[in-house]
């Protein structure tokens, strides 16, 4: 039998245009979109559907919007007889995919969730001044080495591993200086390839220290109901569903490890799933699950095109 795991994108799938065919195709999109902008008191549609990249890329902003559009797809898969917990083994999300796969598991709603997100952004990006952390991608290296890389450049600062995407393709993050001593050491020691990324903040290392108290501050004021099927967590990679132990790995996640190759291999392996859907904008974590287990099937459910083919193959 077919198990399917509902996957959830993180920051930099944002794209100026996104969820405005959803919007155009599907009223229960639409009201997501204006939940969201109401929650937030803001027009963040308008920002989605046509403003500048460089607005929408603001962490405050792509946080939420990446959100909305996964919550929409979930709400027109809902209306045409989709839902998680028949369809769904486990939710998993990339990063901020956390909090969209909670809310679409009913662990949050959405203007609570679209609110947390908010938070979160400002408080990544406040925790560390513009200009003083940065993060780069190491490719073609094993995980050992990386953590040896990190080790060796720090000198007294900060450079921890933020995301392990794929194998081969780790991201690391802290000051400016020592990340950049990471690319060189990198290059040294093999890497097909090592860049700095257009980031605005170091996200997913100690630097975010004050970003996970303001996230520990505002879940606890926020109502919290067990998600209707197992979340596999960035920072354990595996399922969890008690929404005390959530909490608690949301906040721990601000400043750990994104070990998104270990969720997907757990997923395939000792969580039986064959099939993998990534819902909300862009393909990023359809690429990373081929690198991390070719034999599991992945699709990328973000346009009404795709809804179509991705309701057709559930009910076939």
């Amino acid at each position: 039998m077919t198990s399917y795991a509902f996957t959830f994108p993180g920051q930099g799938s944002q794209a100026v245009g996104m969820g405005k065919d959803l919007a155009a195709a599907y009223p229960e999109a639409r009201a997501v979109f204006q939940e969201v902008d109401e929650a937030l008191n803001q027009r963040l549609s308008a920002i989605m559907f046509e403003g500048s990249d460089e607005i929408l890329r603001l962490t405050e902003n792509a946080q939420p919007a990446l959100m909305a559009v996964s919550l929409a797809v979930i709400r027109v898969l809902e209306s045409k007889g989709v839902r998680i917990a028949d369809h769904a083994a486990y939710v998993a999300g990339h990063s901020l995919g956390e909090y969209s796969a909670l809310c679409a598991a009913g662990t949050f709603s959405l203007s609570d969730t679209a609110r947390l997100l908010k938070t979160r952004g400002q408080a990544m990006q406040k925790a560390v001044p513009v200009g003083h952390g940065a993060m780069a991608a190491l490719l073609g290296l094993d995980m050992a080495t990386t953590h040896e890389v990190a080790a060796e450049a720090a000198q007294g600062e900060v450079c921890d591993v933020a995301n392990d995407n794929a194998p081969g393709q780790v991201v690391v993050s802290g000051t400016v200086a020592a990340v950049e001593r990471a690319v060189e050491l990198a290059k040294a020691k093999g890497a097909k390839r090592a860049l700095l990324l257009p980031v605005s903040a170091p996200f997913h290392c100690s630097l975010m220290q004050p970003a996970a108290e303001a996230m520990a501050a505002a879940l606890a004021e926020v109502q919290m109901n067990a998600p209707v099927v197992p979340l596999v967590a960035n920072v354990l990679a595996r399922p969890i569903s008690d929404p005390a132990e959530i909490r608690q790995r949301l906040v721990e996640q601000v400043t750990g490890v994104v070990r998104w190759t270990e969720s997907i291999t757990w997923l395939t392996n000792e969580g039986g799933v064959t099939n993998l859907a990534e819902l909300g904008t862009g393909k990023v974590l359809s690429g990373l699950a081929k690198r991390i287990n070719g034999e599991a099937a992945s699709i990328s459910v973000g346009s009404p095109a795709d809804i179509d083919a991705f309701v057709a193959q559930l009910t076939a």
